[in-house]
């Protein structure tokens, strides 16, 4: 079985944790303070193969900076999360994809943008 390792990256406090556990369990999680990584596996068909995704939600703290080069050399594909509700939560992505970039010295290195908190504005 194939097996995606994925992280979702961003600063904290933008809603990668409720995003990961919407993804998960199917269900919105109000309260989720996290300050240290977490990892996630859930079973899904991806063009009708069935596959594992490993997703390492990642604290946006700047005390772990120290282990996001771990997890930047083990994902396969990130997620960029911003809140639509603050403006810098996008503009700090930069650092994030360029760390990434430099990190894993690819050619192709599989990125996709994600807006949180929607049904706040």
């Amino acid at each position: 079985m194939t097996e995606y390792r994925l992280a979702v990256v961003g600063c904290g406090g933008v809603g990668k944790s409720a995003l990961t556990l919407q993804v998960i369990q199917y269900s919105f999680v109000e309260d989720k303070s996290q300050f240290v990584d977490d990892s996630y596996r859930k079973q899904v068909v991806i063009d009708d193969k069935l596959c594992i995704l490993d997703i390492l939600d990642t604290g946006g703290e700047d005390e772990y900076s120290a282990m996001r080069e771990g997890y930047m050399r083990i994902a396969q594909g990130f997620l960029f999360t911003y809140s639509i509700t603050s403006r810098s939560s996008l503009d700090n992505l930069t650092s994030f994809r360029d760390s990434i970039l430099r990190v894993k010295s690819e050619d192709h290195v599989p990125m996709v943008l994600v807006g949180t908190k929607c049904d706040l504005e």
